[in-house]
């Protein structure tokens, strides 16, 4: 693993760059997110490419931030609010321009889905300002603007929905204080399968049922699957990213604010899922599964438990997104 400290967010010539500087508009997708990956809590996180939001950042002459527009959901306006504004005012903070800028959210991941969606705007917002001042900061150095933003939803500093959203792919934070992203590989055929049951599960809440001390011989077997996770994305061995998959310390407690979360889990595995956990912190629930028709046979799987539940959900299948936050 390499520790991902680029000089600049993407690779530019300088024509590329003047070009940026002269836009005054760009509308962007900011994708949804599953963070702690099972054994994973706090520090992993993976990046989806069917489901996300879009957001237009426009530069105006009046100094300032502004959220303009706000569609999907209701979303405060005021910007010391809204987590969109909370992480571009940390980086208007941190430049000097003589103009401000606009947001519009199109917001399309629900708040409280377990799936990123406070993350998907923290990190738009600073992408699309990086983005039309010519691209002056990192990927790790937009993480941390957007970390201030992430906090307001969850009222904790942490960065493992954020980083996937804005390098792709498998991210470790590594750190929070300093901030240190590492890149994980993963196999071109792994695809997820994910099932957001219509109910709202907030972070903070969520974090408030983990137990604040745990035993020691729960937290060697946390560490063994967590390596070995990391081991099995870096070598493409489906065989231990499968053994891997399980988490002793944070599902127990979380799962039992999932309705059906065992059937989910069990259907899964049977359909040939390498192995399912909580996607945040709930109550949307992901499957891991090794080629597309896999979590096809998953996602089939997975329906049939909850269509006689009663309760609305919605389902995804998409292939890991290695880029992240893109231009549309």
């Amino acid at each position: 693993m390499e520790l991902h400290e680029e000089s600049s967010c993407f690779c530019s010539s300088a024509a590329e760059n003047y070009l940026i500087e002269k836009m005054n508009e760009i509308r962007l997708f900011s994708p949804a997110t599953v963070a702690n990956v099972s054994c994973g809590f706090d520090v992993m996180g993976f990046c989806l490419d069917s489901v996300g939001d879009e957001m237009v950042i426009r530069k105006t002459d009046k100094k300032g931030i502004r959220i303009t527009h706000i569609e999907g959901f209701d979303l405060p306006y005021e910007t010391e609010k809204n987590v969109s504004g909370v992480s571009a005012l940390a980086m208007y903070d941190a430049i000097d321009v003589d103009f401000g800028f606009e947001i519009e959210i199109y917001k399309k991941i629900k708040p409280g889905s377990g799936i990123g969606s406070s993350a998907a705007s923290a990190v738009g917002s600073v992408f699309g300002m990086n983005e039309l001042l010519g691209r002056p900061f990192t990927k790790t150095q937009l993480t941390e603007f957007a970390i201030k933003g992430e906090a307001l939803a969850s009222k904790c500093e942490h960065a493992d929905n954020l980083a996937p959203a804005i390098f792709g792919g498998f991210a470790l934070v590594k750190s929070v204080s300093p901030l240190e992203i590492l890149e994980i590989p993963a196999p071109d055929d792994l695809y997820a399968t994910i099932i957001h049951p219509q109910i709202e599960i907030k972070t903070a809440e969520s974090r408030a049922l983990l137990p604040k001390e745990v035993a020691l011989e729960d937290a060697i077997t946390q560490w063994a699957n967590f390596g070995s996770l990391v081991h099995g994305l870096h070598t493409g061995d489906f065989e231990v990213i499968k053994k891997s998959l399980h988490d002793v310390i944070v599902e127990p407690h979380r799962s039992r604010l999932i309705p059906y979360f065992d059937d989910v889990t069990k259907a899964a595995i049977d359909a040939g899922a390498l192995g399912s956990g909580i996607s945040g912190s709930g109550p949307s629930i992901f499957s891991l599964s090794k080629g597309e028709e896999t979590a096809i046979d998953v996602k089939d799987a997975i329906e049939k438990i909850y269509s006689k539940t009663g309760i609305e959900f919605d389902m995804h299948v998409s292939k890991i997104n290695t880029q992240g936050i893109k231009i549309l």
